[in-house]
């Protein structure tokens, strides 16, 4: 049936900034999502290696601290270069499988000088191939002493069976003009990935939803004190300011009608099913479109540039 597709939320934790034991990790995930019968996976944001939680416990926006620089050191070397096949593994196994993959990763951009890292959000489709990748477009806070700032080529929709997907990291979920450029292809799934936490997905999932009109699918990651590998420069540092929850889930999904579907799960680990019905997007929009019979583009507009960015352009 075309108008149903099922889902499922990975809603786990990374092996903390180890890349090749987090990607075995999220294999498998796929691996079992598939043998349910899902048609879409969708992980948290930066879960591949995870997200840089030690900023706030170890005097992070100190200047030119020794300690935070190695943690970045090592937080870069255990980031994903795509250029370099680091995802075809995950690529194969979504042919195989034929699932589709949302996963959030930190990404060593090679069109950037491969030194700084960027968070970003790669689309799979279920013939293993990778159809876009979404740079986060501002970190936040102190994301920003670790992350750099990305731009708009990730700004894209994707076709799945009847429903057209797209993304967007974290709090870029709050962001109007993004929201609209992702309406404004079609999108009527929407994923917003989440580091962890039910004070960001419980709020915002029903807004963007009942927004849109369209499904949201919220996913975030777990973490807690225990998790921390022991091999993990200046362990001791990190430790001893943690508290015993870093990121708490809080993956949820809201229907074309802004109610809930799955209410924000806590706690648990594992991944989340359930199937979701295209006609109700139909639905919905009767009464609101917002880019549709709701809109005036000849008195709003919005313009987007979608050109990834590099600081060098090449005439060969």
């Amino acid at each position: 049936m075309e108008n149903i597709l099922k889902v499922a939320l990975a809603q786990i934790s990374p092996v903390w900034l180890n890349k090749a034991a987090t990607i075995k990790k999220i294999e498998a995930s796929i691996n079992k999502a598939a043998k349910e019968g899902a048609e879409l996976i969708v992980f948290g944001e930066a879960l591949l290696p995870g997200y840089p939680f030690w900023l706030a416990l170890t005097d992070g926006a100190k200047w030119d601290l020794k300690v935070n620089k190695e943690i970045h050191g090592h937080y870069v070397r255990n980031s994903i270069q795509i250029e370099a096949g680091e995802l075809d593994s995950i690529c194969t196994l979504a042919k195989k499988n034929k699932i589709a993959i949302y996963l959030g990763i930190m990404e060593r951009a090679k069109d950037r000088g491969g030194h700084s890292i960027y968070c970003s959000l790669v689309y799979i489709d279920q013939k293993g191939e990778l159809k876009s990748v979404h740079r986060k477009l501002q970190p936040t806070y102190d994301e920003r002493l670790t992350w750099a700032p990305g731009d708009g080529n990730g700004l894209q929709v994707h076709s799945l069976k009847q429903f057209t997907v797209g993304g967007l990291n974290c709090w870029e979920n709050w962001m109007p003009l993004p929201r609209a450029a992702l309406y404004g292809q079609g999108e009527n799934l929407h994923i917003a990935v989440w580091p962890g936490s039910e004070h960001n997905t419980k709020d915002i999932t029903r807004f963007i939803a009942r927004e849109s009109r369209s499904y949201v699918i919220s996913v975030s990651s777990l973490m807690k004190k225990e998790d921390f590998p022991m091999d993990t420069p200046h362990i001791d540092k990190i430790l001893n300011g943690a508290p015993e929850v870093l990121a708490n889930g809080g993956s949820c999904i809201a229907g074309p009608d802004g109610e809930w579907i799955l209410e924000p799960v806590l706690h648990k680990e594992g991944l989340i099913y359930q199937d979701l019905d295209f006609n109700r997007v139909y639905e919905e929009r009767q009464n609101f479109d917002a880019v549709g019979h709701y809109s005036r583009p000849d008195v709003t507009k919005l313009m987007v540039n979608r050109e990834r960015q590099s600081t060098v352009d090449f005439k060969d």
